[in-house]
């Protein structure tokens, strides 16, 4: 069994809904575990993330880039980069804003270069924007059009009705698709 760390930062539910959207899609891949962890709950003790075969990194896109709480974890993994924990493991990520650009291609950039310099290996967000294809708007799956991670809209709003479905759906596919490249991946092993 291979095993997903999602690892968001949240302050108002908005990213926290949306890990769990991939947590859950994810889920659907056969011999895959997933756990959610905030940001919180590791900047004392990132070497729990060692043990995961994938990593999903998640922040509010905030003044362009991550969170501080994240980039807090982040910087906490120094450590760990001195011994290269986490090289060849899988990675992505994703991000939540209130605007539909909102800079959240600078945010996703932080994080591909955050694993990049881990040794990580990262799996984008290879949906075709389905608005194309004729699909409503609001109910097109990667309709905001990023390939480097997965991007949401969020609304000024409860966490439950905040999203177009569209985000939603890309969200769950994003999940299933990084699942599925980990329950294929066989690693690599770089001496």
């Amino acid at each position: 069994m291979k095993s997903i760390a999602i690892i968001y930062h949240s302050h108002q539910g908005h990213t926290q809904f949306i890990a769990q959207q991939i947590q859950v899609s994810a889920a659907q891949i056969k011999d895959i575990k997933i756990d959610l962890f905030t940001a919180e709950q590791l900047i004392s003790q990132p070497e729990l993330l060692i043990q995961y075969d994938g990593l999903i990194w998640g922040t509010p896109t905030y003044l362009g880039g991550v969170s501080g709480t994240l980039k807090q974890l982040m910087d906490a993994t120094g450590p760990l980069w001195k011994k290269q924990e986490f090289k060849g493991k899988l990675a992505a990520g994703f991000t939540v804003s209130s605007l539909p650009a909102g800079d959240k291609q600078s945010t996703l950039i932080s994080l591909f270069t955050f694993c990049m310099q881990h040794g990580m290996i990262w799996i984008g967000n290879p949906i075709l924007p389905e608005q194309h294809q004729g699909v409503p708007y609001t109910q097109a799956a990667n309709r905001l059009g990023s390939w480097s991670g997965l991007m949401a809209q969020a609304q000024h709003s409860s966490t439950a009705d905040a999203f177009d479905f569209g985000d939603i759906k890309t969200a769950q596919l994003f999940g299933q698709n990084f699942a599925f490249n980990l329950s294929a991946y066989q690693g690599v092993m770089i001496t």
